[in-house]
């Protein structure tokens, strides 16, 4: 903790106003992240779209006293906390970061690489922490912010840190290594992510090694011909230190080298061997041979496990002991899940971990779903924090208040014993297994829920008693990706341009409440559905953002004026109904609308000739403001199509503008589509529409290697059967065995939103990432497919219906649709699982 005067001296700037004696305990970037006032210290960031200081009368409001900001500040504001001003409020923040590491001398683990580099981070938490007190980033807080947010959680208590730096163009990583100041470096890998920043592969390569400048020991794959000519060819040019280089890899020159990697239906057996000089160091007689078995099979869990491995070598623990460590890389998910609950509730299943920071994310996560449900926190003990029992959970409680948790239901030890710093209703329970059995089922009814816990209390069982049991087949919805999506998209607008989110049909099929909530948090000016019906609902679940509605129908005129929802009008008719309606039933009322033209789709709209007659009601109807003036292109993602998008832009342009100029205000103008904003950029106006785009689906190569993807389906075997030659599979017998066949029957069907077309296409499923083709006809509930030349499978394991891009495009493709109908097709039946980080 600092004193915001020594904080003043760090940064080489004067503090202002009426300075706190308190001391800065908590940095805080978001306002809506606050925990404790009197401790915190806001940084005013300023952005493109955003600016930190619009916030400050509201902070202050809420008890903070100590900004630093960029600009003077108000002079009422001097008499009521104390401000530092800088010429940037983000090289402050790292700056004080980077002071702050430079107090500790613990070993620093830096994780940089285009892929799992969070999933790296968190499995080795999840492995040492029984050895040693660690810091590690919050989630995937790896950004020019979230770096040093991270790293100001360092204590004289911690042992070890490890911090991921992620960037996306260059020049980006210098800053990071200077404030996480690595000793041990990991470099994943390299891919297609965030391409667009670089030049080419090996320019991307070199930038993210720079967060190893100073190291002493650095950790890569030998196989990944990239990043070890990187190395090999710009060592001088990139190390200070002359680090040891750690590789592991199936190439025999690697120091940890991989023998055999073996498969079964549900783990991974990884033999190794140590180099003769690795084996020295261990005092083993050389070549040491070792083996280790994770229960995860696929190909990048294999990769990020043995970079885990390799940095139990890099720390020295011995080869017996870090064998074991590594049979406890979790299976369990690493990242929170949404879920429908028993009795109308909401679960937030977070129960892999819990520290103090990850409970804030947990928490934060809450946030975004608000709604009107009461919100309940089930807690485990939080283990080897590195603070005093009390000092811990009086922050927990400080959190707790300040998140407005209504119902707490605490278990462990620890909680017990400080029970007096919570609330009188709380409920505290010695063991997961007493809570399970002293409440009812019942008593959990129409309540957000965090399920949050440390591994050793098993809250697994708690989640899997509040959440809906559905069939086995389910939609995953990455909540992280739809984010990312998003802020590629913004990052392409200038300063200023407006986004609208299309959240219509259930969300593209990944659920509209979920979507909304996180698109809302994330501050999306807009948001788009298709009927009055969907925006209401909407507005029940607490959804604050304006709503435009794209086909308002007549019976639903009077819910669009009491929810504050925003029609689309296209037509004179559509005008004179809203208008009865609100001299009617809301003459006082005035409605916001949507002018819809007609460009050259010829769906729906207001053609050129009937501009006229649409600004002399408008003149004459003071009940209506124009909120946007908008038109749908035909064909934006399509080059062919590029001199007709052309015509459309310049037809909107003059329609608009005859429309602006009766006007004495200017609103919104918006044409553009996801595929619209890359490739007219010159047409982008004041706000523009994010469609398909958002759920991870790109026109290019290019835009999709900056996407990520959204939604997964997937399913699993239920049984497996041998069909003799001559034997059949489903109705009708529409597949007739030729050979002895294995086939899987999987859980999923035509009423899950899977297309019988799809048996007859040359369609099929995923399994064990090989292509496994549909036998005979897809049945309402289920479907067979051919295993029989795929090893190492058994019932129970995953089959993936689709979770890339290109696997949606290819079944739309044999469907001759568009990615559009395979979203939206999913049925409501299948569950759907949020996930964040």
């Amino acid at each position: 903790m600092y004193y915001l005067k020594k904080i003043g001296e760090i940064l080489n700037s004067p503090v202002l106003g009426s300075i706190p004696s308190t001391t800065v305990q908590y940095l805080l970037t978001d306002s809506r992240r606050l925990i404790a006032p009197a401790h915190t210290l806001f940084i005013a960031i300023r952005s493109d779209r955003n600016d930190g200081i619009n916030y400050i009368d509201e902070l202050i409001e809420q008890g903070v006293k100590s900004f630093i900001i960029q600009t003077e500040p108000k002079k009422e504001w001097l008499f009521k906390a104390a401000f530092i001003v800088t010429k940037n409020s983000l090289t402050a923040l790292q700056k004080l970061a980077e002071y702050h590491r430079r107090q500790f001398n613990l070993p620093v683990v830096g994780i940089t690489g285009s892929n799992g580099k969070t999933t790296v981070k968190e499995w080795l938490v999840h492995i040492l922490h029984p050895l040693m007190q660690i810091v590690a980033s919050p989630g995937s807080h790896n950004s020019q912010i979230g770096v040093p947010l991270s790293v100001w959680q360092i204590t004289k208590q911690h042992q070890l840190a490890i911090f991921e730096a992620g960037i996306s163009e260059m020049g980006e990583m210098k800053p990071l290594a200077d404030i996480i100041g690595a000793d041990i470096g990991i470099i994943t890998n390299i891919g297609a992510a965030h391409s667009a920043g670089f030049p080419d592969d090996y320019a991307k390569c070199l930038e993210k090694l720079r967060l190893f400048t100073n190291c002493k020991k650095i950790i890569y794959c030998r196989d990944h011909s990239l990043i070890a000519s990187c190395i090999q060819n710009e060592f001088d040019l990139l190390f200070e230190n002359s680090p040891e280089l750690i590789t592991w890899g199936e190439l025999p020159d690697s120091d940890i080298h991989i023998t055999e990697v073996e498969k079964s239906a549900s783990s991974t057996l990884i033999r190794y061997q140590l180099s003769n000089q690795q084996s020295d160091k261990y005092k083993q007689a050389p070549p040491y041979k070792g083996h280790f078995t994770i229960s995860l099979i696929d190909k990048a869990s294999i990769e990020n496990a043995l970079h885990c491995r390799a940095l139990l070598y890099a720390l020295g623990i011995t080869p017996q002991i870090a064998d074991n460590l590594m049979e406890h890389i979790p299976h369990l998910p690493m990242r929170l899940e949404l879920l429908e609950g028993i009795n109308r509730c909401t679960i937030i299943n977070d129960s892999y971990s819990n520290d103090l920071n990850s409970l804030i994310v947990a928490l934060d996560f809450m946030e975004q779903q608000k709604g009107n449900k009461p919100r309940r926190l089930i807690l485990s003990d939080i283990l080897q924090s590195g603070k005093e029992e009390k000092e811990l959970y009086q922050e927990v409680a400080n959190l707790l208040q300040a998140r407005k948790i209504d119902r707490f239901t605490a278990v462990g030890e620890a909680l017990s014993r400080q029970k007096g710093l919570f609330p009188n209703n709380s409920e505290f329970f010695m063991t997961t297994i007493e809570l399970l059995n002293t409440k009812r089922k019942e008593e959990f009814e129409n309540e957000l829920i965090v399920v949050k816990g440390a591994r050793k209390f098993q809250f697994e069982a708690i989640a899997e008693i509040l959440q809906q049991k559905t069939h086995e087949t389910v939609l995953e919805i990455d909540l992280e990706a739809l984010i990312n999506n998003l802020n590629y998209y913004r990052n392409q607008l200038p300063a200023g341009v407006k986004t609208t989110a299309m959240v219509k049909a259930f969300g593209y099929g990944s659920g509209s409440f979920e979507i909304a909530h996180a698109l809302q948090f994330h501050h999306v000016d807009y948001l788009a559905v298709a009927y009055t019906d969907e925006g209401v609902e909407l507005r029940k679940a607490g959804i604050t953002t304006p709503i435009m509605v794209m086909n308002p129908e007549e019976r639903s005129y009077q819910d669009l004026v009491k929810w504050q929802l925003e029609p689309e009008v296209y037509s004179l008719r559509i005008l004179n109904q809203l208008a009865e309606t609100i001299n009617y039933h809301f003459p006082s009322h005035s409605i916001t609308v949507h002018i819809k033209l007609d460009t050259g789709m010829h769906r729906l709209g207001f053609e050129e000739e009937h501009i006229t007659q649409l600004m002399r009601f408008i003149e004459k109807n003071d009940h209506f403001i124009i909120g946007s003036i908008f038109s749908h292109l035909a064909g934006s993602e399509d080059p062919a199509l590029d001199y007709f998008t052309q015509q459309q832009i310049d037809l909107f342009d003059r329609m608009s503008k005859k429309i602006m100029g009766k006007l004495a205000y200017q609103p919104l103008l918006h044409i553009l589509n996801s595929a619209g904003i890359l490739r007219f950029p010159s047409a982008r106006y004041t706000m523009v529409r994010l469609g398909l785009g958002l759920y991870g689906l790109g026109e290019s190569e290019q835009t999709q290697s900056e996407l990520k993807p959204v939604s997964k389906l997937k399913s699993v075997i239920s049984q497996i059967k041998t069909i003799k030659p001559g034997e059949s599979v489903g109705y009708n017998r529409r597949f007739i065995a030729n050979r002895t066949t294995k086939v899987a029957i999987i859980p999923i069907g035509y009423a899950d939103g899977l297309n019988r077309q799809l048996a007859y296409l040359g369609g099929g499923l995923w399994i064990n990432n090989q292509f496994a083709p549909f036998t005979g006809s897809i049945s309402m509930d289920m479907c067979a497919v051919d295993i029989t030349s795929i090893h190492d499978v058994s019932e129970g394991d995953e089959v993936i219906v689709f979770e890339t891009s290109d696997q949606i495009k290819e079944i739309s493709n044999k469907l001759n649709t568009i990615p559009y109908e395979i979203l939206t097709g999913i049925s409501r039946r299948v569950k759907r699982i949020y996930k964040n980080s």
